[in-house]
């Protein structure tokens, strides 16, 4: 583990140039957490009946009790490893896919994300770099005009905004907003932060930072999905001040509102994400 000074953290919207970081760190947050949403589809209990049906089954043509219970189970998982959602296993999003450069659209016009951590010395320094690189990023998004300009904007309102966590040039974490919304609410997604650097506080100040700038835009309500096996998510999001929906804010007798997030949903309609909410 490298020990990670947050005050030299730079919290800023994800650009073209970072894509491919952001891509690596995607696929390491979700290494291992399908295989465990897997397992946890197998061992429910109805699972569990319809694979010893079958394999009942198949041991009257097979004549053969291995073969009969491997087989089912061999298939379920291959239909699984098909069908699992891709962005389950991270905070995912109901969203099948990520537009990459939609998300990276007009990247270089956004301010950074607080960073209480962040030296005024620091700040000014990040500052003067983003004045001298400014003309050469103009210069890039005036060779990319090639695209039409009303189409980038609808890729960027679909695929939403990612926020990357970046020190001395490194990508070290990543958390998106993702482009789904409601009046009043919004939903983070794909919070990853690079092993080298867990337990250092970076999660958590990419999910209050982005919690600020949407405070800022009007958002009242955040949503977070959390999948099944991740108690160290959950415990994570309720340190955050997050709530299962579900649950009382707190007050007794306090009822969950109308302004309800369906959970994402695997084979034959079993939960793989737990949602949780926090009033800002």
């Amino acid at each position: 583990m490298v020990r990670l000074e947050l005050g030299d953290v730079a919290l800023r919207r994800m650009q073209e140039k970072d894509i491919e970081a952001v891509k690596a760190l995607v696929k390491e947050g979700c290494e291992g957490m399908e295989n465990r949403l897997i397992l946890h589809l197998l061992t429910r209990p109805l699972a569990l009946l319809m694979l010893a049906t079958l394999s009942s089954i198949l041991r009257c043509v097979l004549h053969s009790f291995i073969m009969a219970l491997v087989i089912p189970v061999f298939l379920l998982i291959i239909y699984l490893k098909l069908t699992i959602p891709r962005s389950v296993g991270i905070l995912g999003s109901s969203r099948p896919y990520w537009d990459y450069v939609g998300s990276s659209y007009h990247a270089d016009t956004e301010p950074d994300l607080p960073n209480p951590h962040l030296s005024r010395a620091k700040l000014t320094t990040n500052q003067e770099k983003t004045r001298r690189s400014k003309k050469s990023k103009e210069k890039k998004m005036n060779e990319r005009e090639q695209v039409d300009e009303d189409e980038l904007k609808e890729r960027a309102k679909v695929a939403g905004e990612v926020w990357v966590a970046e020190s001395e040039g490194e990508v070290m974490g990543c958390v998106a907003r993702d482009g789904w919304s409601r009046d009043g609410v919004c939903r983070i997604c794909r919070l990853v932060v690079q092993s080298w650097y867990r337990r250092e506080g970076l999660g958590r100040l990419l999910v209050q930072g982005l919690e600020s700038k949407t405070k800022q835009s009007g958002i009242k309500r955040v949503y977070a999905h959390v999948p099944f096996p991740s108690r160290v998510g959950e415990a994570f999001f309720r340190r955050l001040g997050y709530r299962l929906q579900g649950e009382t804010a707190g007050t007794e007798g306090e009822e969950e509102d109308d302004d309800y997030e369906e959970p994402e949903k695997g084979w034959l309609g079993f939960p793989l994400t737990k949602v949780f909410v926090k009033d800002l």
